[in-house]
């Protein structure tokens, strides 16, 4: 019976603790916002998710054509602040002139990451060698917001989710026929008076040959 006691004892304890996890480990009491960052390449903006809502939407830069952005679902794997930029040999300190700026995303895509950028008016543009660019204000508070682990999809053309979460595709003018527009014909000149004639010019031939003929008599 003792036995069977303290079992049924054992079992309520560890029922309570799966019920009040903070009971152990207070850390655990407040669940995690699950996050998703959604790139659009097309649409040139992040928009920040948690549990399916939208926090925050962003202008970025992406790759260029000719080094575009990769597409997929990746995680953020690494975050660096003021970070040391290093690529082929070159070496640059933080600040100004850093080319990633202030704050540094790793991705688990190896060599890509979100970042800022010491071209600000790319933003906006396909701009970049595949990473995505954020403006200093928006990456270090979107910095802030995020953490490693969290899942990022990069979408390379628009769909339903991209077209709810950054609205219809303002597309670029289209070249059309030139507009015609309702002007109306600019009017005939008016037609100048006619030249006065002589005398001569308004006798009829007929009569100007008999009166040479009388003078010459």
């Amino acid at each position: 019976m003792a036995a069977a006691i303290a079992t049924v004892v054992a079992v309520q304890a560890v029922a309570q603790g799966a019920a009040n996890p903070s009971a152990e480990n207070p850390s655990e009491a407040v669940a995690k916002p699950k996050r998703v960052i959604v790139v659009s390449l097309e649409d040139r903006k992040l928009a920040l998710l948690e549990d399916g809502q939208v926090k925050k939407v962003y202008s970025v830069a992406v790759g260029k054509p000719s080094t575009p952005s990769p597409v997929g679902a990746f995680t953020i794997e690494r975050r660096v602040a003021n970070p040391t930029y290093h690529h082929n040999g070159k070496t640059v300190l933080p600040g100004p002139g850093n080319p990633v700026g202030t704050r540094w995303m790793g991705l688990s895509k190896h060599g890509y990451g979100i970042h800022g950028t010491n071209e600000p008016k790319s933003i906006g543009k396909a701009a970049s060698h595949g990473c995505i660019r954020m403006s200093r204000a928006d990456l270090e508070e979107f910095y802030a917001l995020v953490a490693e682990g969290d899942t990022v999809e990069l979408v390379g053309e628009r769909n339903e989710q991209t077209a709810q979460l950054f609205g219809e595709v303002q597309n670029p003018a289209v070249p059309t026929q030139p507009i015609q527009t309702a002007i109306a014909a600019p009017a005939t000149p008016a037609q100048s008076p006619a030249p006065e004639t002589t005398n001569t010019e308004k006798t009829n031939p007929a009569s100007a040959a008999l009166a040479s003929l009388a003078a010459a008599l």
